[in-house]
């Protein structure tokens, strides 16, 4: 058993988690040939397991438990990537008359809820967040209350008024503005919120997750150093999966005259790549501090913004094919550093 607290993060980006969920594919294949168990999954190498937006329901799937055998996995990671393949364009579908009356997300949101919400409650059933097998941090923002939300396994145990349905939160999370409409979900103490999607303040959840465990979880004695009490950097290990950067330059000629409307697409574009690009800074920073770069790896892709790749919604068939073969070769690409980490892991 490592002696690690050891962190998953998955970034938010829609239909761009196939991305993330090909690396993990991978790692979970390379985990299963280094130990000789075929049954391994992703949930058995991870402490706190957490994700934005698509994130937030990969997450979920990860550690959701199987009911036939517990408290294995119910999913593989494999299985999990198949959801998005197989089901994606279920989220991401509007009737005709929808696309006319929101003006393609103008005027309201640009698709329907209910084909997102059916398909939570089919993979997830009733089951609680706190049945989940693993602590998790999965990110939403309150628009009433104003305030950034964690939804955690481990917090969902002690008090009612955390604790949702795993299908709610995962709804929460990913109620991306434009795209779907405000999630107005009840806690088990029959409170109601109003969340949109986690990737309005932390698209990259990794430094959220980093202070989740580093003031919830309790670290593992080792021969060394018996003592109790929270993990510090030293005492961690950290894999931050993206969905891919995408980057679009703007020249000085164009942008120098633009307006509300000229700026609406590049600034979100900016602001979301940005504010994950600083949070990988700040880790790489926290890591070289304690001279342990190894014991943190970000994997990411960039996508031009040309790509039909970079959009969140594109679910064509032709374009999730591009996903996938996007996710095996960043995957390959990182192969060696997987394998680095997986001691980690072990």
């Amino acid at each position: 058993m490592s002696k690690y607290t050891r962190i998953l993060s998955i970034d938010g980006g829609g239909i761009r988690g196939i991305i993330p969920g090909q690396v993990l594919v991978t790692l979970e294949e390379k985990i299963k040939n280094r130990t000789g168990n075929p049954d391994a999954r992703i949930a058995d190498y991870f402490d706190l397991i957490a994700g934005t937006s698509t994130g937030g329901i990969l997450t979920c799937i990860y550690l959701f438990p199987d009911e036939n055998n517990r408290p294995r996995p119910r999913f593989t990671a494999q299985e999990a990537v198949n959801i998005y393949l197989q089901r994606g364009g279920e989220i991401f579908k509007a009737p005709f008359f929808k696309k006319l009356q929101s003006l393609a997300g103008v005027t309201d949101e640009k698709y329907p809820s209910e084909p997102l919400e059916r398909l939570l409650k089919d993979y997830f059933k009733d089951k609680k967040l706190s049945e989940l097998l693993k602590p998790c941090l999965i990110t939403a923002y309150d628009i009433e209350a104003r305030r950034s939300r964690f939804f955690t396994q481990h917090d969902a145990k002690k008090d009612l008024d955390q604790n949702y349905f795993v299908r709610d939160a995962a709804r929460a999370t990913s109620a991306a503005p434009t795209f779907f409409e405000v999630a107005k979900i009840t806690s088990l103490a029959s409170k109601s919120y109003p969340y949109i999607d986690g990737g309005v303040f932390a698209n990259n959840p990794t430094l959220c997750a980093y202070a989740e465990a580093r003031t919830k979880l309790q670290r593992k004695p080792t021969p060394e150093d018996s003592s109790e009490g929270n993990p510090t950097a030293k005492d961690m290990v950290v894999l931050s999966l993206g969905t891919g950067d995408i980057k679009e330059s703007y020249t000085y000629a164009e942008a120098k005259d633009w307006g509300k409307i000229q700026w609406v697409s590049p600034i979100i574009n900016i602001i979301m790549t940005g504010v994950a690009e600083t949070v990988d800074y700040q880790l790489i920073q926290v890591f070289d501090s304690i001279k342990s770069p190894e014991q943190y790896l970000r994997i990411n892709t960039v996508i031009q913004d040309s790509d039909a790749m970079a959009e969140m919604d594109n679910v064509s068939e032709e374009n999730l094919k591009k996903l996938k073969r996007r996710g095996e070769e960043t995957a390959l690409e990182n192969s060696e550093k997987l394998d680095k980490f997986i001691d980690f892991l072990l």
